[in-house]
């Protein structure tokens, strides 16, 4: 079967490379599997606006914002084999994560999980008007009380932290160029969290390089910092005598009424032995070239992880516990509201999630080559687990040529998804449960993602930076909607050089 260039350009998910072959035992001719060193620079900006954040127990603000880079080398070896390495940062500020510890006084934060570092905001009760109004705040003499609101965003260490990666792959290709493996390692760090991933993958082609099939296998050996709420950390550290000591001594707590109160007591939280993540995959893949228009891929993975699969500082709160607060008793009536400035609940205890976890999704991409000018992208994936998750995606793709090496791609992605069976809403969980989640991402929902990129080929290399020859420009846009008023706009740029 003949193919034209120009559609395995488009078409095909992995590069084909040909041959030529004067007897079945004799090669003439070996076209480098890549020619030259290729840099692709990669940047994104991610901004998000919700109100349901899992770090106050699926209530309050979700405001974040993501920028990441990501610099790509790949090196040919020699004919055969290519050396890739990939570094990037992924540097986020994020108004849930801030309320780690949102307590605050007279504008100034504290944002730290230490005993005893705020207790210098401690003795504001004592020495407020009665009337309860602002004006304390501005009278030096007097020292306010500690307060905060899920609707708020702190400023303290907790709001911001920076993701660094690296990874290293390489891969070779035979002589015939019909297999093609590869190895890999990688390794990540942020302040609360660091990972180390390697793993191995083989693509054989047949039937004149138009059927492949795939088989990688991965494995990320992870571990966790454990970061806890404010409350539930200085529980840990004191234990029952915790009111009376570090942050919370001489702090005045209220309960639902709006009275003083020392009856907050989070007998359910304990903190968690064991900090290790680790994930297996093996991943099935299968691409067969139908017709000069028609490809058609399907793919299917299996998933496993064990270990810490909840997230340490995402507060739970009981339908069968009392509510207790701290800040400014008058905002407890609007307190599931963003008219709430200056009260936070405290917690009951934080996510519990098995340690165990399978994960199986299987999808399918169909390319279809309507002319020169136009190719039809879509893709369909079914995701299912054992913790009672469910999801379909679907996704199509039109790239459209402009000429003069400039394109267009407008896409669309729909996805919906059935909850987890451990979440449930706020309150609607009870402190005897084995395990809870208030985490939306773990909820029912749809979502919808509109977007619009547009990319320019260089074919003849002719704007050169660095005796590096550019290839392609790539930028696309996405506007992201789901039905729990998650909202998201994402802006992303990308760069081939080639020496």
């Amino acid at each position: 079967m003949k193919i034209l260039p120009a559609l395995l350009l488009l078409l095909c998910c992995c590069p084909l490379f040909a041959q030529e072959h004067v007897a079945d035992t004799t090669v003439v001719f070996k076209k480098r599997v890549l020619e030259t060193i290729e840099v692709d620079l990669l940047s994104s900006y991610y901004k998000q606006e919700g109100v349901h954040s899992a770090v106050g127990g699926g209530l309050g603000t979700e405001k974040l914002t993501d920028f990441a880079a990501d610099i790509i080398v790949a090196v040919p070896l020699n004919d055969d084999d290519v050396l890739t390495f990939d570094a990037g940062f992924s540097a986020y500020t994020s108004a849930s994560s801030s309320n780690i510890n949102p307590f605050f006084t007279d504008g100034t934060y504290s944002n730290t999980n230490n005993t005893g570092a705020s207790r210098r905001y401690a003795a504001g009760a004592a020495n407020r008007d009665s009337d309860d109004d602002d004006d304390d705040y501005e009278n030096p003499a007097a020292t306010p009380a500690p307060y905060g609101s899920p609707w708020i965003q702190s400023t303290g260490a907790s709001r911001k932290d920076v993701l660094t990666t690296l990874s290293v792959v390489y891969s070779h290709s035979s002589d015939d160029r019909n297999t093609i493996w590869n190895t890999n390692v990688s390794g990540s760090n942020e302040y609360d969290y660091q990972s180390f991933g390697f793993g191995a993958g083989l693509a054989r082609l047949f039937n004149e390089k138009n059927t492949e099939i795939s088989l990688k296998a991965s494995a990320y050996l992870d571990k966790w910092k454990p970061i806890y709420p404010t409350e539930l950390h200085e529980y840990a550290q004191n234990g029952f005598n915790f009111l009376t000591r570090g942050y919370f001594n001489g702090v005045t707590i209220y309960d639902q009424n709006g009275v003083e109160s020392s009856n907050y007591l989070p007998s359910a939280f304990k903190e968690f032995s064991n900090k290790k993540r680790n994930s297996y995959s093996v991943s099935f893949g299968f691409t067969q070239i139908l017709t000069k228009k028609l490809q058609l891929s399907l793919f299917l993975d299996v998933l496993y992880q064990e270990g810490l699969l909840s997230t340490p500082y995402h507060r739970m709160y009981f339908a069968d516990k009392a509510n207790y607060y701290i800040g400014q008793a008058r905002y407890i009536p609007v307190y599931n509201t963003a008219d709430n400035k200056g009260i936070f609940r405290l917690a009951d205890d934080v996510e519990r999630l098995p340690d165990t976890r399978y994960k199986l999704p299987i999808g399918a991409r169909l390319n279809y080559y309507l002319n020169d000018f136009m190719v039809l992208r879509t893709y369909y994936r079914y995701y299912t687990d054992d913790w009672g998750l469910q999801s379909h995606t679907a996704s199509i793709e039109v790239p459209v040529k402009l000429g003069g090496g400039f394109s267009i791609m407008p896409m669309y992605r729909f996805y919906t998804q059935v909850a987890a069976k451990y979440f449930a809403k706020q309150d609607m969980h009870y402190s005897f449960e084995k395990y809870y989640t208030s985490d939306y991402d773990l909820s029912s929902f749809d979502s919808h993602q509109y977007g619009m990129g547009a990319s320019y080929t260089d074919i003849m290399q002719g704007f050169r930076i660095l005796s590096m020859g550019l290839k392609t420009i790539d930028f696309r846009y996405n506007h992201y909607q789901r039905s729990d008023s998650l909202e998201a706009d994402i802006f992303s740029l990308g760069i081939k050089f080639a020496h």
